[in-house]
């Protein structure tokens, strides 16, 4: 991982460069999660996100499928919160 960006080839064999949104480990699950994005829309025009297991100590750590609804959750929690504190810093900049 450099600049907080990394490469993965997909499915169609093509290189994908993904930034880095952040990383967490979960007291929870005894786990770390990487949380990443390709900077591609969605239908309703979000930005895709997408998470992984991964092994920060590892520099070719391989990343795996989340694979328990329990592990979303703390993820999709993570993102909500996230998501509220960057709307009430725009919104506090807009009355500025």
């Amino acid at each position: 991982m450099k600049n907080n960006k990394f490469t993965l080839i997909d499915e169609n064999q093509n290189e994908v460069e993904y930034d880095v949104l952040f990383t967490f480990e979960s007291e929870e699950t005894n786990k770390n999660y990487i949380v990443y994005t390709d900077q591609t829309k969605d239908e309703n025009g979000n930005i895709k996100v997408y998470a992984s297991i991964y092994d920060p100590n590892d520099p070719n750590s391989k990343l795996e499928a989340i694979e328990t609804d329990k592990e979303w959750k703390v993820i999709e929690t993570i993102l909500s919160t996230l998501q509220e504190e960057i709307k009430k810093k725009q919104e506090q900049g807009s009355k500025e």
